[in-house]
């Protein structure tokens, strides 16, 4: 694992920011590197600040936590998302977001131990003493009263319709009700890229990077009908990774 894991607490309310954070203070591997009360302040001090973590309530002034949890999704790296609020009825909206966790107050630790464990296996890695070595695993996937394994390397690219998650091969195409966020993070050790908030690409499949409006562009990958959209905000670091 990290050394550390970086927090930014959001809540209006002091006295709940007070309490989240004597309780994360007692895990060590975790940072509190900055506090919000509202959700403008969130997004400014989560792109000064990048944190690994945001912790959101809902219910606050100026743009509440639904609104800044839609605007962090929009940046090139975002958080995860905690939502922690008194409101259990937005729980089935938080999870839009690609929430990792929903937290109600007042906190219940045993609840929190669990999100804990949740933000934990995200930032866990196995050791690897040969970066070279060729990663192994298949993704599963469960469809069709079935459940199917699917080597990464032969996915083309995965995208998020309403509520599933899509994901294309050259032969098939498959549906996961597993957020896109987890997908990325289960992904990490092969060769995909987000190119949008919606869409991760197989960079293996990458075959023509073609400028088109306001700054974004269309990608063709081999095999595929149709190109991708890629979001402004993707379009330089995407180019370092496919350059040599």
């Amino acid at each position: 694992m990290n050394s550390g894991i970086s927090v930014l607490l959001v809540d209006d309310e002091h006295y709940s920011r007070l309490e989240l954070k004597h309780l994360l203070n007692e895990r060590s591997h975790f940072s509190i590197i900055g506090e919000a009360d509202n959700g403008e302040s969130a997004v400014m001090k989560t792109i000064q600040l990048q944190p690994d973590v945001v912790f959101l309530d809902v219910e606050m002034p100026k743009m509440g936590g639904m609104e800044a949890a839609k605007a962090l999704m929009e940046l090139k790296s975002p958080p995860l998302i905690v939502f922690a609020t008194a409101y259990p009825q937005f729980a089935a909206e938080a999870f839009r977001y690609e929430a990792i966790d929903y937290l109600l107050k007042p906190y219940d630790e045993i609840q929190l131990d669990q999100t804990i464990k949740r933000i934990e296996k995200q930032f866990s890695a196995p050791a690897q003493s040969n970066e070279s070595v060729k990663p192994v695993g298949k993704l599963a996937v469960e469809g069709e009263g079935e459940i199917f394994y699917l080597d990464p390397n032969e996915i083309v690219y995965i995208h998020r319709e309403d509520k599933l998650t899509k994901i294309v091969t050259l032969k098939k195409e498959f549906d996961s009700k597993m957020p896109l966020k987890e997908m990325e993070n289960r992904l990490s050790p092969f060769s995909f890229f987000r190119i949008h908030k919606s869409i991760l690409v197989n960079l293996d499949y990458v075959a023509k990077l073609t400028p088109w409006f306001s700054g974004t562009y269309q990608l063709e990958l081999k095999g595929m009908e149709g190109n991708l959209s890629v979001s402004r905000n993707y379009v330089r670091e995407l180019r370092a990774k496919l350059e040599i």
